[in-house]
């Protein structure tokens, strides 16, 4: 008979952690629950001393994240994330090597992880959670931004995102356009992509739109489509060939 995996429980939220642990009990042939801490700092230290096969780890802690405790590690247990936190990617987690779960954690869906527990040891490794973390941070990066800064003179101006339609690069420069005025500013429109929300979307190698400012999207010949937008100018941009199936993967095509 296989020996249970041993576990321990990391979550700052005591109800959570006896919930948690609860659950596993219930499913002993798979787990064995060694031990519980509380924060990141006491679970570094006990991931050192018990050494768990697997551990069940809360992202959102205060003093240390789940992620920040990762980091840290240089031998890596097999994890499973768990958070309250739906707003997080979680399709950075949605692969054969890691898992997560929602709290409060429920019976069928912990079932799910024993039921694939093998082929997430088999395909686990320190880089690909690194990775998921790294994606995870960029996207929480993008979720905080709300306006991009201006340089006038001595001074910066903060132009909220709501009130750019879009950007156009030209050889030199990247104007940004609100309803009253235009300005240039240093970013290129690669490094805006990465940082903006998913209300811009990238339609020609010039052009990138606020979508809350389209009305809509026609197709043209050529795989490209003329785009209308309902700012002041009325704006009208035709979208790159190369940038088709974004387009459509926006208009859920």
């Amino acid at each position: 008979m296989k020996k249970p995996y041993s576990v321990l429980i990391i979550d700052d939220e005591r109800l959570a952690r006896i919930r948690l642990k609860n659950l596993l009990e219930t499913f002993s042939e798979s787990f064995e629950v060694s031990g519980e801490a509380e924060n990141g700092y006491e679970a570094l230290s006990m991931i050192k001393k018990l050494k768990p096969e697997i551990i069940f780890l809360d992202i959102e802690m205060p003093g240390m994240s789940g992620f920040e405790v990762l980091k840290r590690l240089n031998t890596m247990p097999l994890v499973i994330f768990c958070t309250a936190f739906e707003d997080y990617s979680l399709k950075a987690f949605e692969t054969n090597s890691l898992d997560y779960l929602i709290k409060p954690v429920k019976k069928e869906r912990l079932q799910q992880t024993v039921q694939k527990i093998e082929q997430l040891k088999a395909n686990f490794s320190k880089d690909l959670v690194v990775n998921a973390i790294n994606s995870i941070s960029e996207i929480k990066e993008k979720k905080r931004i709300t306006s991009i800064t201006v340089k006038k003179g001595d001074k910066i101006v903060f132009v909220k995102l709501n009130n750019i339609s879009h950007f156009e690069a030209t050889e030199k420069y990247v104007t940004l356009y609100t309803n009253s005025s235009s300005e240039i500013i240093e970013q290129s429109l690669t490094q805006l992509e990465k940082k903006l929300p998913d209300n811009f979307l990238r339609v020609h190698r010039s052009f990138l739109v606020n979508t809350d400012y389209v009305t809509e999207f026609q197709k043209y010949f050529n795989n490209r489509y003329i785009i209308n937008l309902n700012n002041s100018n009325r704006t009208v941009i035709t979208s790159g060939r190369t940038y088709k199936e974004a387009i459509k993967t926006y208009l859920n095509q």
